[in-house]
């Protein structure tokens, strides 16, 4: 089903972007209700607000329809001076909170009070976050909805159609199915896909938002090859990602990618050439050293994909389908690697490496292979020089002492080689101490960072670069 957004654009912003009046609560009347686009940059809330008494208290929840841990509220208190009709407004930069995807769906209310004790709360509106710059086309159908604006009815039909197979091709050969409908933005080009969203990298080509159910890709009518490709590729780790979404889950990207490949269809004949080369070579990368990001440069990246993807076809050929869909439950369900794959297949990471080459005639796997490498047992407290001289331990790995030469107090040195500075046990110990609670106390405030910073990852394809096989592609 074929349609123009133009119109139902205007009228989102008519009935969600802008409110003429409300119904009073307590005497509080919302006279006026808006909400303006400066995409990507920003939107901006305004209203007009009444009462027979003075306003008091303006408050503003908003946030986004997408998928989160827990419920997530955000609240701003816009300024304004008392009186019994105020004007406010408050505007989320994207410019400090980061870029939503086109399309994502923005929701708003405000919460009134006034002097008398009367509280009011507006009903909940929604805007899509999406430029009005673009005659945008969409057509819809098999849980896909294909926005696109250049190219053509037959380019837009012909990405839908890539779309809708990947997801019958991860139904029948891997037993995914969607849950909603998964929304595809595409753009005449990367730099206008990149135009759209703020902070990517120059090489973005393509992204997968799975907590949005959304993808976006620049994609010009002669890459149209490229771009079904791609289609399906982020496709599936939208599918992926919304099917394994926890607070405590870890997907392992050779998980992901070969999904993400099984969704294009199987292997480019450049990737297939590598593995076949690496594999007579017996160069092959090992399966846990596949678990995070893969190279940056372009053959090995591209081997690893092709690695992913022939674990993950190994999985489904020997053991079906259903299992795979085991798996990433178990992931979801906060399970490591190891205990997921030995709860569905009997084997960890290592035993299933150890199986798949076997079966495609690879040499075993070495002993350690891919395994951390060993360290020194840590120390209870921080590796440090005290001022006396006596190292507490010795770091592992030797590394580069940067000395300076300290400016005394007095003419008389507080310590030299004939009159050393000794520090009592309880002084050392004191001092160790503290430097351990610091230590702990920086750890308390950056782990959460970081595991936020984790789970906002996004999976990434670059633009599909001229003269070569195939796009350079990245996790």
């Amino acid at each position: 089903m074929r349609k123009t957004i133009a119109t139902l654009l205007a009228l989102a912003f008519l009935l969600g972007g802008w409110l003429p009046a409300a119904h009073a609560q307590g005497g509080i009347r919302l006279v006026d209700n808006q909400a303006s686009l400066s995409f990507p940059q920003s939107v901006t809330f305004r209203a007009v607000i009444e009462s027979a008494n003075r306003i008091t208290s303006v408050v503003l929840e908003y946030g986004t329809e997408q998928l989160t841990c827990g419920t997530v509220v955000a609240r701003a208190f816009p300024d304004f001076t008392p009186a019994s009709r105020v004007e406010v407004q408050w505007t989320w930069d994207m410019r400090q909170s980061g870029s939503l995807p086109p399309g994502a769906r923005l929701w708003w209310r405000w919460l009134v009070s006034d002097s008398s004790g009367a509280s009011y709360s507006s009903e909940r509106q929604e805007i899509t976050w999406l430029d009005d710059i673009h005659d945008w086309q969409f057509v819809s159908g098999g849980f896909i909805n294909l926005f696109y604006y250049s190219g053509g009815a037959q380019f837009g039909d012909e990405l839908h159609q890539a779309a809708v197979e990947a997801l019958g091709r991860l139904a029948r050969e891997v037993g995914l199915y969607p849950e909603t409908s998964i929304d595809i933005y595409i753009y005449a080009s990367s730099a206008d896909m990149q135009d759209a969203v703020l902070y990517e990298p120059s090489w973005t080509g393509g992204q997968a938002y799975p907590e949005h159910n959304i993808v976006i890709i620049g994609v010009s009518p002669n890459q149209l090859d490229w771009g079904k490709r791609t289609v399906a590729h982020e496709l599936t780790h939208v599918l992926v990602g919304h099917l394994t979404f926890s607070c405590l889950s870890f997907v392992p990207t050779w998980v992901h990618e070969g999904l993400a490949m099984v969704g294009e269809g199987g292997l480019e004949d450049y990737q297939r050439t590598l593995f076949e080369q690496a594999l007579a070579a017996d160069s092959l990368p090992s399966l846990r050293s596949l678990s995070g990001g893969f190279s940056e440069e372009s053959s090995r990246a591209n081997l690893s994909y092709a690695v992913s993807y022939s674990v993950v076809n190994f999985l489904v050929e020997r053991y079906g389908r259903q299992r795979i869909a085991l798996l990433l439950d178990a992931l979801q369900r906060g399970e490591t690697i190891d205990a997921a794959l030995t709860a569905v297949y009997g084997f960890d990471v290592d035993g299933l490496e150890d199986a798949w080459r076997t079966a495609i005639g690879a040499a075993p796997r070495l002993p350690q292979d891919g395994q951390p490498t060993p360290q020194a047992t840590p120390t209870l407290v921080p590796a440090i020089v005290p001022v006396s001289g006596a190292p507490v331990a010795s770091a592992p790995t030797p590394r580069p002492t940067l000395t300076a030469t300290p400016t005394p107090l007095s003419a008389e040195p507080i310590a030299s080689p004939d009159r050393p500075l000794i520090l009592g046990s309880d002084v050392l110990i004191a001092l160790q101490i503290g430097l351990f609670c610091l230590c702990a106390a920086v750890v308390a405030v950056l782990v959460p960072v970081l595991v936020t910073r984790s789970r906002r990852r996004r999976r990434r394809r670059p633009v599909q670069q001229e003269g070569q096989p195939g796009p350079e592609v990245k996790p």
